[in-house]
């Protein structure tokens, strides 16, 4: 992308309205997305784990000029829920834009609060099966492979999407948990 493009593209994200919500999740307005960010607001955002059916976890590399984590890898798709979507809607969004995932079959299951230096959220996690094609999204999403989420799958010279591997750790956590049930 050329500078002309990833400004236009940085701009528009800016101005999106999004929910400003409390600690228990409970929407207190619509504003900008970078009231957001300036102000350190909650929003919501979702996380979504496409596995394929053989069990691996796609994950992606941001682009270097994201305003989060830009060239970190990012083991969920997903994003801020606009305002007026659902987080079921902000998902399917979401994973049509970044990886081009239409027609999967999302199963929500929890959501978590966080909050660090860098954001403040309420987030939504998702998974999917797909074996279908990944199409990037050249804005958001520079590189993308397959992992099993449970091996060792870290490297140390690669940075990773701190919010987004929170919320792995606890739907991994909450797998077992019912396969423990």
């Amino acid at each position: 992308m050329d500078e002309r493009s990833i400004n236009a593209y940085l701009a528009r994200s800016a101005a999106e309205d999004v929910f400003h919500v409390n600690e228990r999740d409970e929407t207190l307005g619509v504003v900008s997305r970078a009231t957001i960010q300036r102000d350190r607001l909650i929003t919501r955002s979702t996380f979504i784990f496409v596995f394929n059916s053989r069990g691996e976890l796609c994950m992606h590399r941001r682009t270097l000029h994201k305003r989060l984590y830009p060239g970190f890898w990012d083991v969920a798709a997903g994003g801020v829920v606009s305002a007026g979507e659902s987080y079921a809607d902000g998902a399917r969004r979401e994973l049509a834009e970044e990886l081009g995932v239409v027609g999967a079959g999302l199963t929500e299951h929890l959501r978590f609060f966080y909050d660090s230096p860098e954001s403040r959220l309420w987030g939504a996690v998702f998974s999917c099966v797909w074996d279908g094609p990944i199409t990037m999204q050249p804005e958001e999403v520079l590189d993308v492979r397959w992992i099993d989420p449970h091996s060792d799958w870290q490297r140390p010279e690669e940075k990773y999407s701190p919010d987004s591997l929170l919320a792995l750790r606890l739907l991994m956590d909450k797998q077992q948990r019912d396969a423990d049930e």
